[in-house]
């Protein structure tokens, strides 16, 4: 500080700025926001809390990511954090019904399953059906997280049942056994397979929009108007960008 200080007082007085008031802001601390995001917006939120910090100088943004229902539960038990963005509305639900939401959570992205295969799609993966194979090593997320709530609901609606051979708290952890080789497929989402490019190979699934995930968001209970207004910055037009280049879906 004993140089940041004296140098920004300087650039004041060229400036024509009264020292006083150069020396308060020199000197004003930088306010942390708090968030903890779903695991599936690691890429997306860290280029998007670079921007909203590049905008908002005093504001620092620190990022925790994670499956949702892992976040959801830790906010219910006291855990500090200012913002939520989930990846599943259930999730965000249980802390709103918790009392534990500064204002309604608003919906800023979706995203759909997909499979991602190593890139040489060892199994042959074609199709959704193609996991059914009891030959076939498919990783998948528990059923309490929201992509594991996304596969089940493409079971119930194809009739087609998986057996996974390991399911994961987090997409992440999903997409982490394909890439290195412990899995011949993953259920993840489209984003997923954008997001690791040649690491991995990706196989659309037929009618996979009805098993669409919406993201809500939402200011927690006792945070400062920093937290409000870096959710309304996630769900506005520079944001979008970021996210609809990652392959999120619009509201």
């Amino acid at each position: 500080m004993k140089r940041v200080v004296p140098a920004a007082m300087a650039i004041c007085a060229l400036a024509g700025w009264s020292l006083t008031g150069c020396t308060a802001e020199a000197n004003s601390p930088v306010e942390t926001v708090t968030v903890f995001a779903a695991s599936s917006l690691t890429d997306t939120f860290t280029q998007i809390a670079d921007d909203y910090e590049a905008e908002h100088p005093g504001v620092s943004i620190r990022l925790s990511f994670a499956g949702s229902s892992d976040l959801a539960t830790q906010i219910v038990e006291g855990a500090p954090a200012d913002v939520f963005a989930s990846a599943d509305q259930a999730q965000m639900q249980g802390v709103a019904d918790s009392g534990l939401t500064a204002a309604a959570p608003v919906t800023f992205a979706t995203n759909v399953p997909a499979i991602a295969v190593p890139p040489d799609n060892p199994a042959g993966i074609e199709t959704f059906a193609d996991l059914a194979n009891p030959a076939v090593a498919t990783v998948a997320c528990a059923p309490q997280v929201p992509c594991g709530v996304a596969e089940q609901k493409l079971e119930q609606a194809t009739g087609i049942h998986i057996a996974p051979v390991s399911e994961e708290s987090s997409v992440t952890d999903v997409l982490g056994k394909v890439t290195t080789g412990q899995a011949d497929a993953g259920v993840v989402y489209v984003t997923d397979v954008v997001r690791a490019g040649a690491a991995v190979l990706g196989v659309t699934i037929a009618g996979a929009d009805v098993a669409t995930t919406s993201y809500p968001i939402a200011a927690l209970a006792g945070s400062s108007p920093a937290a409000q207004d870096f959710v309304d910055y996630v769900a506005g037009a520079s944001a979008a960008v970021v996210l609809t280049s990652a392959g999120f879906g619009t509201p």
